[in-house]
């Protein structure tokens, strides 16, 4: 709840063009951010695995604290993306350690099979603390920024009191995962990767180098995985997109902060709802609900075309609920095909490609944005990922995810 009082994701790009920069030079921040986490997530997984999620987790928080320090007091966009590098770091260190170490906690108890519900759960209190501190971060920003980002370093620091108290799940099941020669899923087992002695014989570089070498064998010999990596990234991608130039998209109709906050709070009580119900709507409709709610994002998307502010709100929520109902789905699907010594690193491969699409995806909306207007770069970013699902749903033949409910 805490590490997710972040009461700077309403206000960031007004902020920046606050500080004089054009949607374009806010696009390429936005793109320094993911260039960053295409080269630290991989590795701040591997770290989280070898080396402790805790830690991770702990130096996370640090790492966000310092990022919005320099945010306070920088006035240049060299410094914005150190900040913008800083906190992709921090987020790297946290995403796959969090996440594993929720899911390996579960298994160590018998209750894996329960992670949907616990994961829809954890997902509603994480909009519940976006959702208060996009309202607080607007309120704060109308009267000054310094005030919104000053709490947002008070809140990092906070956060790492529960962490301190958290204990570090041992890796339950890794006699049956090696012995098998597999992971947690159904699918094939994995290949042989050559050792370079016992464990307890290996270097530190000898441990990093077998680790990366098991991964990449899970990658390869489950097909599974890497369909939901690629599928989820750009829907999920498409939609970040959607959520963060919402900010400029509303403040061209002349709303003020506190106003746009109070749409994102909206738009946050519509994704507790899609949290809350995504493992039900699964349990009935199985991987059949993955169609209507992606195309519910694409469909949102669209809806800024028309240029109303009344109905590209409406459609905010729409696509806030859509996109909270896939998280809990999309995180079990690729959970329950990954063994737990290997989870955090592919969690990250996870998010690398997430940001791999935001890299391409933001920069060039932003650097089209400043030339054709924003409603008509939505407009076209809803028609090319309708086409995507399309091509996606027709080619594939089994589905996006794991049946195991």
């Amino acid at each position: 709840f805490l590490s997710n009082m972040n009461m700077q994701s309403s206000i960031w790009v007004l902020y920046l063009a606050y500080c004089g920069l054009h949607l374009a030079q806010i696009g390429l921040l936005e793109g320094i951010y993911h260039a960053t986490s295409i080269v630290c997530e991989i590795p701040s997984g591997a770290a989280a695995d070898l080396w402790g999620r805790k830690r991770c987790m702990i130096l996370s928080n640090l790492c966000i604290a310092v990022s919005c320090v320099i945010m306070l007091f920088s006035k240049s966009f060299g410094w914005f993306a150190v900040s913008f590098a800083v906190q992709a770091l921090g987020n790297n260190l946290n995403s796959g350690s969090e996440e594993a170490l929720v899911y390996d906690s579960m298994k160590c108890l018998g209750q894996e099979e329960h992670y949907m519900g616990v994961y829809g759960r954890l997902n509603v209190l994480i909009e519940v603390a976006q959702g208060l501190a996009t309202v607080a971060g607007g309120v704060l920003a109308e009267f000054s920024y310094f005030w919104c980002y000053a709490a947002c370093v008070v809140i990092a620091v906070l956060a790492l009191l529960p962490i301190l108290w958290m204990a570090e799940p041992p890796q339950c099941g890794k006699a049956a995962d090696t012995a098998g020669g597999g992971g947690a899923g159904a699918g094939g087992g994995v290949k042989d990767v050559p050792t370079e002695g016992a464990p307890a014989q290996r270097t530190i570089w000898e441990t990093v180098k077998h680790h990366f070498a098991v991964s990449a064998c899970i990658l390869q010999e489950d097909a599974r995985i890497g369909k939901i990596i690629g599928f989820y990234s750009v829907v999920f991608a498409a939609h970040t997109l959607l959520f963060f130039y919402s900010q400029q998209y509303f403040a061209d109709f002349g709303y003020n902060k506190v106003q746009i906050s109070v749409i994102m709070l909206l738009v946050g009580g519509a994704s507790c709802l899609g949290a809350l119900v995504s493992e039900k709507m699964y349990r009935w409709f199985g991987k059949k609900c993955l169609i209507p709610e992606t195309i519910i994002i694409a469909g949102a998307i669209l809806c800024y075309g028309a240029g109303k502010a009344d109905v590209a709100a409406a459609a905010l929520m729409c696509a806030g609920f859509a996109n909270a109902a896939l998280y809990p789905i999309q995180s079990d699907s690729l959970n329950a095909l990954i063994p737990s010594e290997q989870r955090a690193t592919l969690i990250s491969v996870d998010s690398m490609c997430f940001s791999i699409a935001m890299i391409v995806l933001f920069p060039l909306a932003g650097a089209f944005a400043d030339r054709w207007g924003l409603k008509t770069v939505l407009l076209l970013l809803g028609v090319i990922l309708l086409l995507f699902l399309l091509a996606a749903f027709c080619s594939e033949k089994e589905s996006f995810s794991s049946d195991h409910s």
